[in-house]
């Protein structure tokens, strides 16, 4: 599915411990970090395309996480022009991504990266919460920094707001 402005509908997951460190994955034979993602399909709705991105990468059910809130609306990605596939019809010039913070409340042995036909993730971590915005792929980096941004209370309710500006997000990591 794509839309009329050649953005993939996808979900975005965070997923953060009792720690609120955020869980990072490998993509697969890469030596690329990104949280779980994945398109939303034909009639689903982005809460249920999360809820099966979540089990097909991470292999976590929904019974294993508690959903603490998402973006209020979609956010947008441009591919940098060598990964647009010009061949492939409708044309996808980037996503455009609800995206999810979810609350692990199982144990780690929950967790199962090979569980489905096509595995996105090697290996994981958990990592501080503002490193993925600094550390993910540079097209992805506006939108991982929205997101978390977007988020950050409902785990850091006492915490002052995080500026957009790149000094003032720079000043928030080294807390």
């Amino acid at each position: 599915m794509i839309d009329r402005d050649g953005f993939r509908p996808n979900v975005g997951i965070i997923l953060v411990n009792d720690e609120n460190r955020l869980f990072w994955g490998r993509r697969i034979g890469q030596d690329a970090w990104q949280f779980p993602q994945g398109g939303i399909q034909e009639g689903e709705s982005p809460e249920e395309a999360m809820y099966r991105e979540l089990e097909e990468e991470v292999g976590l059910k929904s019974h294993q996480v508690k959903l603490l809130g998402c973006t209020r609306r979609w956010l947008r990605y441009r591919l940098p022009k060598k990964f647009i596939r010009r061949n492939a019809q409708p044309l996808c010039i980037g996503q455009k991504q609800r995206w999810f913070l979810l609350q692990v409340i199982c144990d780690e042995s929950g967790f199962c990266l090979d569980g489905s036909e096509k595995p996105e993730f090697d290996d994981w971590r958990w990592v501080k919460y503002w490193q993925p915005a600094k550390d993910v792929i540079y097209f992805k980096r506006r939108v991982y920094q929205r997101a978390l941004e977007e988020l950050a209370p409902l785990i850091f309710p006492d915490a002052r707001p995080v500026s957009r500006s790149r000094s003032n997000y720079l000043r928030q990591q080294r807390r």
